[in-house]
């Protein structure tokens, strides 16, 4: 039996990412919630949710060596990032006045422009929180039968700028074009939740589960 594993640092949603793959996972696997490290270690494969702010996500990776685990885990099993879990990969985030991340994908995290307007002359809100499109920027096995634009559900006031364009995997609109999905390897990750996008994020989760890179 498969396992795969939802990593626990302290975040608030990992319950509804486990139910989420519980739906999607036929009973070949075997779905768990662990901050074990012989468990993360002994999984075939390892998700990696987050929400909130990045300065108390890496402070609690840290304090419980999971930064670590991520590290080892990247290096030989299929790795799904979800949000936080995205923005922790880079390099360095803006967010609570300069984070280093996990330097795992090269780049950076930013802040979206405050007071900037849309056409009609209005202010775009931040954080970005609802649904919109994701346009598939390479060909993955996570895209497969998710249609290009597909909308998926968003909660962030930050976004990544990978420094290289080969670990962009997805791009959507807020403000600006920006990066909503990367991935590299064995790595995929999304800024965007699929835990909550119905149909398109059950659909990547369940490709996900099925993938073996």
């Amino acid at each position: 039996m498969s396992k795969i594993v939802v990593l626990d640092y302290g975040s608030s949603n990992l319950r509804s990412v486990a139910k989420a793959l519980e739906t999607v996972a036929n009973t070949d696997h075997a779905i768990k919630v662990s901050n074990k490290h012989k468990t993360i270690l002994a999984a075939d494969k390892v998700v990696f949710p987050g929400q909130g702010a990045i300065g108390q996500c890496m402070t609690h990776l840290k304090e419980q060596s999971l930064d670590v685990v991520i590290r080892e885990c990247i290096l030989n099993k299929p790795f799904l990032g979800i949000c936080l879990g995205l923005q922790s990969l880079m390099d360095h985030s803006d967010e609570d006045g300069g984070v280093n991340g996990l330097g795992i994908i090269p780049g950076n995290v930013v802040r979206f422009t405050d007071n900037a307007k849309d056409a009609a002359g209005n202010n775009y809100k931040i954080p970005s929180m609802g649904w919109n499109q994701v346009y598939q920027t390479k060909e993955h096995p996570l895209w497969k039968d998710i249609e290009d634009g597909s909308r998926f559900y968003f909660v962030h006031s930050y976004y990544v700028k990978p420094e290289f364009e080969a670990d962009i995997a997805g791009s959507t609109d807020y403000i600006g074009r920006y990066t909503s999905a990367a991935a590299r390897d064995n790595l995929f990750a999304t800024q965007f939740h699929p835990e909550k996008s119905q149909k398109a994020g059950l659909t990547l989760l369940k490709n996900f589960v099925n993938w073996n890179p």
